[in-house]
């Protein structure tokens, strides 16, 4: 038997083996020749590396393993990928009984240090703000997303929604959150998905100035995306409180809510201390699903969570238009079990790209904020809310005392003036940024027709 023979039999008969290992079995061949046809098979397909230094481990592929076009866990080609997210990719392609069952790992979050740590490099970064910049990036945070919160409702709400599996279409998206209308034939729960998306996403815009990685906002956020889909409603922004298990995974996460919630603490603080939006991003949609925090809706709560630090510089949003449900649930495989991020960076900014190019038109084309609008937003909504809540009272009348009493007289006209237009405007896609609900809304226009 050749000597490329013996070490891919040696490698096939065991879960991983090390260098170090191969070596003990096979004293009689040079290390230089072991690592020379070790190199053959990883490029013929037939082994893959993980980790790094002392902890590569090396693993034999089957040939049912190795995903084709056809496979359900096939990663598109035209996403690029480097050569370590393909070892990842790999190996997650393999049977579950041939990936070694692993628990949640506490020195991935514990090594990481802010702003000296980097899952993003430098040049990504710069390329990432140069693809992500708007014309509102010194603006008041969250300018940009509250002047796009119409067409950024639809897009992240169903490319979300679409990674979970829901079968909306982008029309049914649009035609239920523009429209209240439901699409026939779609199960409840979908519907209720795509609601849920739309009502934090509004959360997160409308307190990006306020907004930050903390209990309050992550509890409030997972309460928003899981309104009315757990089995226990308790569960609804709250820290797990019993095990769970990953499908389609040898991942274990922790099943304790004290180590939950210490490792959580850990993760927020983490966070919180990272400078760049970008790596900061990331680094939440590494860590927060690895933790598992939530008895459910972990994923959809680190995607929206990815895109607050973006609402807060002005850049562009993540909305994961064509992320394919495959290619992303690989990519978070690659975290889950071998703690590696490459194969979820390479998504990462491939998925950011694809969103810039979908909101070129808008970059380019957008007019800039009223400053009238932008600081009396708050006055805005309060009134608009008044008017809605109190349909008996006179509407002009509700608008002009509230203008009276916090807009100075130079001012008073236009504020007004901006009042009733936004009145005017109203529909049910917009009730949540006022803080209204559709029954109000009703009563409302009801009184307005009679």
């Amino acid at each position: 038997m050749k000597n490329i023979d013996v070490l891919h039999h040696s490698i096939r008969s065991r879960s991983g083996l090390a260098l170090n290992e191969l070596l003990e079995q096979h004293p009689n061949i040079p290390r230089r020749t072991v690592q020379r046809l070790i190199s053959e098979l990883m490029t013929s397909g037939q082994v893959v590396a993980t980790g790094k230094g002392r902890a590569r481990r090396y693993f034999a592929i089957a040939n049912s393993a190795i995903a084709t076009p056809a496979d359900s866990n096939h990663f598109p080609d035209y996403i690029p990928l480097s050569t370590d997210s393909r070892d990842i990719l790999a190996y997650i392609n393999q049977p579950l009984a041939a990936r070694k069952p692993v628990g949640y790992q506490q020195d991935f979050l514990a090594a990481y240090e802010p702003n000296h740590s980097y899952y993003l490099s430098q040049s990504l970064r710069l390329q990432l703000h140069k693809m992500g910049r708007t014309t509102q990036h010194q603006a008041p945070a969250g300018t940009y997303s509250r002047a796009i919160l119409n067409r950024l409702l639809i897009d992240l709400s169903w490319a979300s929604s679409h990674l979970e599996g829901n079968t909306y279409s982008r029309l049914d998206t649009v035609e239920l959150i523009e429209q209240g209308k439901v699409a026939q034939g779609k199960a409840v729960l979908e519907t209720q998905m795509i609601l849920n998306h739309k009502a934090a996403i509004e959360l997160l815009v409308e307190n990006s100035e306020s907004a930050g990685f903390n209990h309050y906002t992550l509890m409030n956020l997972h309460s928003a995306l899981a309104e009315n889909l757990l089995p226990n409603p308790a569960d609804e922004g709250r820290i797990r409180m019993h095990a769970v298990d990953i499908s389609k995974s040898v991942y274990r996460p922790l099943s304790t809510p004290q180590q939950i919630q210490t490792a959580l603490d850990m993760l927020l603080a983490k966070s919180n201390a990272i400078q760049d939006p970008f790596e900061q991003s990331f680094f939440m949609m590494v860590h927060l699903p690895y933790l598992q925090p939530f008895a459910d809706i972990n994923k959809r709560t680190s995607r929206l969570t990815a895109n607050l630090p973006l609402f807060r510089a002005n850049l562009c949003p993540l909305t994961f238009l064509d992320v394919p449900e495959q290619a992303y649930s690989c990519a978070t495989l690659g975290v889950y079990e071998l703690t590696r991020v490459e194969l979820l960076r390479d998504l990462y900014v491939w998925a950011y790209e694809r969103s810039t190019q979908e909101y070129l038109a808008i970059k380019q084309g957008l007019a800039e904020p009223d400053p009238a609008r932008l600081i009396w937003r708050e006055l805005i909504k309060t009134t608009i809310k008044d008017v809605v809540t109190h349909p008996e009272a006179d509407a002009m009348t509700t608008i002009s005392d509230a203008v009276a009493r916090q807009v100075p007289d130079a001012e008073r006209a236009n504020v007004q003036a901006l009042i009733i237009e936004e009145l005017r405007r109203l529909h049910e896609g917009v009730l949540a940024r006022y803080g209204l609900r559709p029954s109000e809304f009703k009563v409302w226009e009801q009184a307005q027709r009679e």
